[in-house]
């Protein structure tokens, strides 16, 4: 008798994605010295991120049961926020939890959530600064994230709510990072897959209070506006959301290329915008290369909203002599010549 339906999906989706990892090794052969110690035998070592809750609980069984089978060395990182009482001892417990499944190496790590973008952000911020730590640390090929399809639609959600564009729209890819070092498995499947599979393991998980908090958006999403959408639309929104996501990111891929191919065509001898070469492309193009500018001159990206971008596109479609535009970072865009300055000022 096989496993329970949701731990065979469970493993099924590790097991694609640790053979995409070798399959990227393979074909990518300056991987750094670090990624092998001297006792692993050149074996790719490969991290879960961990918070103890039913999804990276779920996955981090299911990396556990896989990575043997491939040769790849297995291990897992839970980061301690610091904002709630005993979030220590929590960590603690996690990672007692996950040396008990052979994962090696294990560690927790702190770090001091700050303030910049709001309490989501900053968490977030601070979380993927220390998995990235972790990975280089231990010379890891791959960081594997247990975000959901459930994960996916609030994502989703939350862009169209800030009017960020397809780009936002698109929600979290599978594959991201540094060279492809984040992977999320469990983007197809259910949230409630992965907790069947931690009960039917008998595996203990933690359920994070900030998740049921009404004081942070995604939590309202979570437990109010979702169940408010499929009541009035009816079941399937959470899979409709995914495929919008897709769907998008295939568009905003395809417009991301046109854009780098069109930002070298717009510029002159030195290197600056052409006003009148922009004006001629089309607005989701012109916006995009007006994005990668103000980005490489230092704006940051997590803080450029589509209302930034919307102000300096002006400069190009509705020129009446106007000023420079402040943009995040202390940049500054401005028409001078017929050709568009956007520099740290």
């Amino acid at each position: 008798m096989g496993p329970h339906p949701a731990v065979a999906a469970i493993r099924l989706a590790v097991r694609r994605v640790l053979h995409d990892v070798l399959t990227d090794r393979a074909e990518n052969p300056s991987t750094p010295p670090s990624a092998a110690t001297p006792t692993s035998g050149g074996r790719p070592l490969v991290l879960v991120a961990c918070s103890g809750g039913a999804d990276s609980m779920a996955l981090a069984s299911a990396l556990a049961f896989e990575a043997p089978k491939l040769s790849v060395r297995a291990g897992a990182v839970t980061v301690d926020h610091g904002l709630q009482a005993g979030s220590d001892l929590r960590a603690a417990e996690v990672v007692a939890r996950l040396g008990a499944m052979r994962l090696d190496p294990v560690e927790s790590v702190a770090v001091t959530v700050g303030r910049e973008g709001g309490p989501e952000a900053a968490a977030r911020d601070a979380r993927y600064a220390a998995l990235d730590a972790a990975a280089e640390r231990h010379g890891a090929a791959a960081v594997l994230l247990g975000h959901t399809r459930d994960d996916q639609a609030e994502t989703v959600l939350l862009g169209l709510a800030r009017g960020s564009g397809t780009r936002s729209l698109s929600g979290m890819a599978a594959v991201s990072g540094t060279a492809g070092r984040y992977r999320r498995p469990f983007l197809q499947l259910d949230r409630q897959t992965a907790r069947k599979a931690c009960l039917v393991q008998s595996i203990p998980v933690w359920d994070d209070p900030h998740n049921s908090d009404p004081a942070y958006t995604r939590s309202r999403l979570r437990h109010e506006g979702l169940p408010a959408l499929e009541k009035c639309l009816g079941k399937g929104v959470v899979e409709a959301l995914a495929r919008t996501a897709q769907l998008s990111r295939d568009d905003a891929d395809a417009l991301d290329a046109w854009a780098a191919d069109a930002d070298r065509a717009v510029r002159d001898e030195a290197g600056l915008l052409d006003c009148a070469k922009l004006y001629a492309l089309p607005p989701a193009v012109r916006r995009r290369v007006l994005r990668r500018a103000v980005i490489a001159a230092g704006a940051p990206a997590g803080s450029l909203f589509a209302r930034h971008i919307e102000e300096v596109d002006r400069l190009i479609t509705g020129w009446r002599g106007q000023g420079a535009i402040n943009l995040p970072g202390r940049v500054e865009a401005r028409r001078q010549g017929g050709r568009l300055v956007v520099r740290q000022g």
